[in-house]
């Protein structure tokens, strides 16, 4: 049988983690328990001393859970893995996991407004500083490194306009100075772009979004090498608890065996939306990084295989053409989630962004008449004439 380190990604997707029980099952079986029992004494006693490979207590580590870290593993291509119950437990968990009093992190400043509430709000209460920059300023990475410096942290494409961020450049410079480089993949994907192919260290999802892909339920992963995941990250979600249950690491594992097929589809979908958009007059700008007008369209091309499934776009006119447009729309819906099968539209300024102070809005462009668009499976031909019908009430 070929060797598994040779499958390629779509067959990893469908084979990587399959530990089958007795029974020979076809389908990856789900482990509902929270404890488990030992042949003897010495047997637990082993186990705690991590002497033997067994589980102790579904908090620490559990078969179905680890079932989908490794096919996660086999996707990113790194040594290891730990799952979360969450998206933002695991952006948490990655910056307190590594990082103490006196130490400084440099973020970029497009960020998804929970995770910039992370390193710009809460880790300064535990002693740990934040910089903000313009992650499409290489010079401005530079220019906000410390001695202190342990940490540079990134969304790319962004969360909601899709900047995106040169990640070797980034991981240059940490690395020079000492420092390791994060990177939220949750809007590209791991389908269509890698993050540790260009340098970054380590790499965190919210396996709520694309990975699950039909809006079931919620979960998270980090990503990275032995020397953080096993020494720094394990005892941390160890003593701290932010697990992810089996339920949904089973919905998380079936999920991942058609994840490059439904982003495909998506991209397909997003691309004809995306032309569309860009030419219609009731629009003033579109932000898709598949697209050639975006500004960062060849950077885009070099780090991603394809632009993704996310648009953001500004009508003419302000918040009340925005919520007009949104109001209009009958086939997609009002939600603040993403990556889901159906499409899906918010506005970022009053959902996802809405705690930002307004200086902070300005700055990243996020204004009233700016729409996010999370484009589904749905027929593109149904997904234009919607926009089509909602965009002309406006004006």
């Amino acid at each position: 049988m070929t060797d598994s380190k040779e499958w390629k990604q779509k067959t990893r997707l469908v084979h990587e983690g399959q530990n089958r029980s007795p029974y020979g099952e076809t389908a990856e079986a789900m482990y509902l328990t929270s404890g488990y029992v030992y042949e003897t004494a010495e047997q637990a006693e082993a186990r705690f001393r991590e002497e033997d490979d067994g589980f102790i207590y579904s908090r620490f580590g559990n078969p179905t859970v680890r079932a989908f870290e490794e096919r996660m593993i086999g996707l990113e291509g790194t040594q290891d893995a730990r799952a979360t119950a969450t998206g933002m437990a695991a952006v948490t968990a990655t910056m307190m996991s590594q990082l103490q009093a006196g130490d400084h992190i440099v973020a970029a400043q497009a960020l998804f407004g929970s995770c910039r509430f992370v390193v710009e709000t809460l880790m300064p209460k535990f002693g740990v500083a934040c910089t903000l920059v313009d992650g499409r300023d290489i010079e401005a990475w530079k220019a906000a490194v410390r001695p202190e410096t342990k940490v540079f942290f990134l969304e790319t494409p962004s969360n909601p306009l899709l900047e995106i961020v040169d990640m070797q450049a980034v991981a240059d410079i940490a690395h020079e100075n000492g420092a390791r480089l994060v990177v939220d993949n949750v809007f590209a994907t791991p389908i269509l772009q890698r993050p540790t192919d260009f340098g970054a260290d380590i790499v965190v999802y919210s396996a709520t979004k694309h990975i699950d892909g039909q809006g079931r339920c919620l979960g998270g992963v980090i990503l990275g090498q032995n020397d953080f995941i096993q020494d720094e990250l394990a005892n941390f979600l160890r003593q701290t608890g932010p697990s992810l249950s089996p339920f949904n690491a089973w919905v998380m594992l079936k999920a991942l065996e058609t994840l490059p097929l439904r982003v495909d589809a998506h991209c397909d979908n997003t691309e004809t939306v995306a032309a569309f958009l860009a030419q219609h007059k009731n629009i003033e700008r579109v932000y898709y990084p598949g697209h050639d007008s975006h500004p960062q369209y060849e950077l885009a091309s070099k780090q991603m295989s394809r632009g993704g499934n996310l648009i953001a776009f500004d009508v003419k006119g302000d918040k009340a053409e925005a919520f007009k447009f949104i109001n209009q729309l009958e086939l997609a819906l009002i939600s603040n989630n993403l990556g889901d099968a159906k499409t899906l539209v918010t506005h970022p300024a009053t959902t996802t962004h809405f705690k930002l102070e307004q200086s902070a809005k300005d700055q990243l462009r996020i204004l009233g008449s700016t729409v996010r668009v999370s484009i589904g499976l749905e027929d593109s031909d149904d997904l234009v004439h919607d926009f089509d019908q909602a965009l002309a009430h406006l004006g």
